[in-house]
């Protein structure tokens, strides 16, 4: 879907087939110039926020400085700082040093005024790791989408909190991200009142957070949560005992002056000391740490003002109740965390007890339940589900329960295609939606999760349906009410269930916050 006019408006030197730069689109804050791929023409490493240097790493986003000339939006730009992700699962975040990296990638089919579907991603990563250089927009330019994935700051950077007024600085920037879009977006051929914020993990969590956020209403029409719901956020203690945990750490005041002038790595590896003392005191309601699962150390926390309440609650309420939701989850969440680390079959039956009591479920009855639910499953097995369900599944389920009086629409589905990898046993686990999604099953990196030959049926399924919810707010098949739970289930035989959750009710009354 080249637009030769609307390049030659803007002053392209050309497009078709192959690698082309010189696309020029106009910003508020001065013109860039991308490249064109077959039709498709990206823009990457644009700022949407000034670089944070010096103390304003630790503060809120502030607005771009104004450039003259046209700069280069080729190459990705930089990431945010953070710890190394260890093997196997290093590809997840690819770094790219420099100061710039609140900055986001633009694929377009069209330049221009012709007001397009807007789909903007926020990758996932536990809040502490991630980039937006693995999603690669090209499929959803191609189907008729204008596609932007954001960069925001992690870690100490995004979530430091010291109980001085401030808080929730990732997500204020991912906020940014959504004003640069509805200031900018109409000239990369989007429509600026027709925006799908979505996301996987972490990002999921964030996008359920942003439907609460007073400061986001207006910036996007849909959402989509692919495994999470906005469920994890601090209370203002526990955010506090941990900010000061850092600051102890680092040996300085706990100020964000302070913090700033320790510098990024020392920051960094502060991180990582936390979050082993953390681990060794296993509390899910809290950070996490339980049996196969890492500790959840930064998160948004419910400070009364950026967030003034927990999701879930405000959804109840009704914030977000126009916006159209589409959620869901994959059956296998857990083994992303065990498989790849060969603890799958080491899980004892001691530790999935722990894990249940930790969680908070009644063991007497939580344990047979699970056993008869899913027959030959061993404790690995049964340890990966009741993952899913702590963290996306039972989550998921509330937040579609808070918004059965909404006038937005609102889907579940469930993925539960197997990945043939590590002889089988990485099934349906955290992230395997992803490449599916974004139709890039060629894609070497996805391909480590996939397999080689994974069903591009289900890939065109996924991906025409994400595309499909953001230009309608539809799926093709019921919305959820919970007489039924319609969830629609993403295999290569996809098919409509209602309620396939046999063990939610041992989940009633749990605090999942």
């Amino acid at each position: 879907m080249a637009a030769t006019s609307a390049f030659a408006m803007l002053g392209s030197t050309g497009c078709g087939a192959g690698d082309i730069t010189g696309s020029v689109v106009e910003t508020r804050s001065g013109r860039v110039r991308g490249s064109a791929t077959d039709g498709v023409h990206a823009f990457k490493g644009v700022p949407y926020a000034a670089p944070p240097q010096g103390v304003a790493r630790y503060l809120p986003p502030r607005p771009v400085r104004a450039w003259t000339g046209v700069r280069d939006a080729v190459p990705l730009g930089p990431t945010p700082p953070q710890p190394p992700t260890p093997p196997p699962l290093d590809f997840f975040a690819p770094a790219i040093p420099g100061a710039d990296y609140l900055n986001l990638n633009i694929w377009t089919p069209e330049p221009g005024s012709t007001r397009l579907p807007v789909m903007v991603w926020i990758f996932g990563g536990g809040f502490d790791t991630g980039s937006n250089g693995l999603y690669d927009g090209h499929a959803f330019a191609r189907d008729g989408v204008v596609f932007v994935a954001l960069n925001y700051r992690l870690g100490a950077e995004g979530f430091l909190f010291l109980d001085d007024g401030i808080a929730n600085i990732a997500l204020l920037d991912q906020i940014a991200a959504l004003e640069w879009v509805r200031d900018n977006i109409s000239h990369f051929g989007g429509d600026p009142g027709n925006v799908t914020v979505f996301g996987q993990s972490a990002g999921a969590m964030a996008v359920g957070t942003l439907l609460a956020m007073p400061r986001a209403e207006g910036l996007f029409r849909r959402a989509i949560m692919q495994s999470g719901a906005g469920n994890l956020c601090y209370s203002t203690d526990t955010a506090n005992e941990i900010g000061h945990r850092l600051a102890a750490k680092l040996g300085v005041p706990p100020t964000r002056e302070d913090v700033a002038a320790a510098g990024v790595e020392r920051v960094l590896a502060a991180q990582t000391s936390v979050m082993s003392d953390l681990a060794r005191r296993p509390d899910p309601q809290r950070w996490g740490g339980e049996p196969g699962c890492r500790v959840n150390m930064w998160r948004p926390t419910i400070d009364g003002a950026t967030l003034p309440s927990a999701p879930v609650d405000a959804i109840t309420a009704g914030a977000g109740s126009d916006v159209d939701v589409l959620i869901g989850h994959n059956s296998e969440e857990g083994r992303l965390s065990l498989v790849p680390f060969g603890s799958l079959e080491s899980v004892t039956d001691e530790e999935l007890f722990t894990a249940m009591r930790l969680y908070r479920l009644p063991v007497d009855r939580a344990l047979p339940a699970y056993r008869a639910a899913y027959p030959g499953a061993g404790p690995g097995a049964l340890l990966a589900i009741l993952q899913a369900d702590w963290f996306y599944t039972i989550p998921g389920l509330r937040l579609a329960d808070a918004r059965t009086s909404a006038p937005g629409a609102t889907y579940l589905y469930e993925f539960a295609w197997r990945s043939p990898q590590f002889d089988g046993q990485l099934g349906a686990c955290h992230f395997l939606e992803v490449p599916f999604v974004f139709d890039r099953l060629h894609d070497r990196r996805m391909q480590w999760i996939t397999g080689p030959n994974p069903p591009q049926q289900l890939a065109d399924l996924m991906h025409r349906t994400w595309v499909q919810f953001a230009h309608t707010g539809r799926a093709n098949w019921a919305p959820y009410e919970t007489t039924r739970r319609t969830t629609m289930r993403m295999d290569l035989r996809p098919a409509a269930v209602d309620d396939p959750y046999p063990n939610r009710h041992l989940w009633d009354g749990i605090d999942l916050h």
